[in-house]
């Protein structure tokens, strides 16, 4: 077996001396949008309105509120252990006691999960071009269970993380990392053609894409 199998391989090998098995890729696309700050965070606003998620866009100190805000009907939500305390401010004043943190040391069970109404992430990177944000899994965004099960994804976005286009997105990204991309809320229509929503995620997703 040893000896056939090796001379099969000499064969592949001897075959593609002559030519690589991958033939060299052109990289002929855009690697730039030549977009403005404003110009990015307008299409985004744009692409996810479209894709029906709630998008606000708000300078720093507005972040709070509207978390709080976005939270009002909520009876629990979990939040990743990186997150920013400020960001919360609000809503623990408003109705203390519904903040249920996830964390490496101390997991929530799918279960748990799903008795809760919402979770609030902060995001790595969004691509305006296609309404896309993408988690990475760093302490502000967590585990992908989090933003996975409960119904309503409240997320974070800074807008100096919004990028124009594919390409200049990819560039700021760690490969190696669990990375989920997000465009809109859970929806698919393979069945029938009917569209239904919160198979694969969240059925809600709001977007606060803060200012620099």
């Amino acid at each position: 077996m040893s000896s056939a199998r090796e001379d099969i391989m000499e064969r592949l090998r001897s075959a593609l001396r002559d030519s690589p098995a991958v033939p060299e890729i052109p990289r002929t696309y855009r690697e730039a949008s030549g977009m403005s700050a404003e110009e990015r965070i307008e299409m985004l606003v744009d692409r996810l309105v479209d894709y029906k998620a709630g998008v606000t866009v708000v300078d720093s100190s507005g972040v709070a509120p509207r978390i709080a805000e976005l939270l009002n009907g909520a009876a629990s939500y979990v939040v990743p252990e990186g997150i920013d305390g400020e960001w919360l401010a609000a809503a623990e004043a408003a109705a203390p006691g519904r903040r249920r943190t996830d964390s490496a040391q101390s997991p929530l069970s799918v279960p748990e999960l799903d008795a809760v109404d919402a979770v609030v992430t902060g995001s790595a990177v969004s691509v305006a071009e296609t309404g896309t944000i993408i988690l990475d899994g760093s302490p502000n965004q967590g585990r992908r269970a989090i933003t996975l099960v409960p119904d309503h994804h409240i997320c974070v976005v800074g807008a100096g993380d919004v990028a124009g286009i594919l390409p200049e997105a990819l560039r700021r990204l760690d490969g190696t990392r669990p990375l989920t991309w997000i465009s809109g809320p859970s929806a698919t229509s393979d069945i029938e053609l009917e569209r239904v929503e919160g198979v694969h995620g969240p059925r809600n997703l709001d977007v606060i894409i803060v200012r620099s």
